[in-house]
């Protein structure tokens, strides 16, 4: 058996192109287009690159990206300062603070500062409360995604049994909180979980999101199982130097195992940026009371 691979890059540009059909419909409507005000502090490469994509993607939707790259001593009072300005700016209804920060800047500080109806990234504590209490919020980006490639893949949920492979704030937990909310039997476990094949051996769907390179491996997955896996890895090549991205999972024996597989690249990171732009669509429909479809 050969594993489906799921096409990332396929629904995310799918996904993008229905949300550039609604901001056409609002900008008729309100006289504008959404806004995403993206936050760079310093020069980092990958970040960088992140930033560039993002933007790249707010522009092709149709909306308007304010891009604020910082030099990497700048000092925290005025990365806060910069974050009240835009929380209190009408043309931007969507803000982003590239992590990492820079070491001398709170990171957890600078976050909740971010007004929760402008947390586009899903990270304040209040949209992970209403995440938690089944309220309407914003939730992070990439479990988002998740669950999109998830349902496009499985369709109905319910009943099934998951398990997430990590437990941070920024996937895990929310991933975990989304799947409850579709009926599913979630299981959290993480590197120090015992018998870790044991558990996801018996899961229906698998996100792995712990940061360790290619660690689930084929014979830990039940038959037919679909997989998706968050993690970005870069590995060096002992051949010619250059490295190659890998993900959590170990995409070689996995195939012939699963049913159904995220590669990586090409699976989880587009839907994360395509949902970034979905929620701050989201953000400036609720902002004016404008009605978009249930299932954007």
């Amino acid at each position: 058996m050969t594993a489906r691979v799921i096409d990332g890059k396929a629904t995310a540009a799918a996904l993008r192109e229905r949300i550039a059909g609604e901001v056409v419909r609002f900008r008729d409507a309100h006289g504008r287009a959404p806004g995403l005000a993206v936050v760079l502090v310093g020069d980092d490469p990958a970040s960088t690159v992140y930033v560039r994509s993002k933007g790249k993607a707010t522009l092709e939707a149709g909306m308007e990206s304010f891009e604020h790259k910082l030099p990497a001593d700048t000092g925290e009072k005025e990365l806060l300062e910069l974050v009240d300005r835009l929380n209190d700016d009408p043309a931007v209804d969507g803000i982003l603070i590239q992590l990492p920060l820079p070491r001398h800047i709170d990171a957890d500080k600078v976050l909740t500062r971010i007004d929760p109806d402008k947390d586009v990234d899903g990270f304040h504590p209040l949209n992970a409360g209403r995440l938690a209490v089944g309220l309407d919020g914003f939730v992070a980006c990439t479990p988002l995604g998740c669950l999109k490639l998830l349902r496009a893949e499985r369709g109905d949920l319910s009943g099934l049994n998951a398990v997430v492979i990590g437990r941070s704030n920024i996937v895990g937990k929310p991933m975990a909180q989304l799947l409850l909310a579709e009926s599913c039997t979630v299981t959290i476990a993480h590197s120090r979980t015992h018998d870790l094949p044991a558990v996801v051996r018996g899961a229906d769907i698998v996100v792995a999101a712990v940061g360790r390179p290619e660690m689930v491996k084929g014979d830990w997955l039940k038959p037919d199982a679909t997989v998706i896996d968050v993690g970005i890895n870069r590995i060096e090549a002992e051949e010619d130097g250059k490295g190659r991205l890998v993900g959590d999972v170990d995409f070689a024996s996995a195939s012939v195992v699963a049913g159904a597989i995220s590669p990586v690249p090409g699976g989880v990171g587009p839907m994360t940026i395509a949902c970034l732009i979905r929620n701050t669509l989201v953000s400036a429909a609720r902002r004016h009371g404008f009605s978009l479809p249930e299932d954007l």
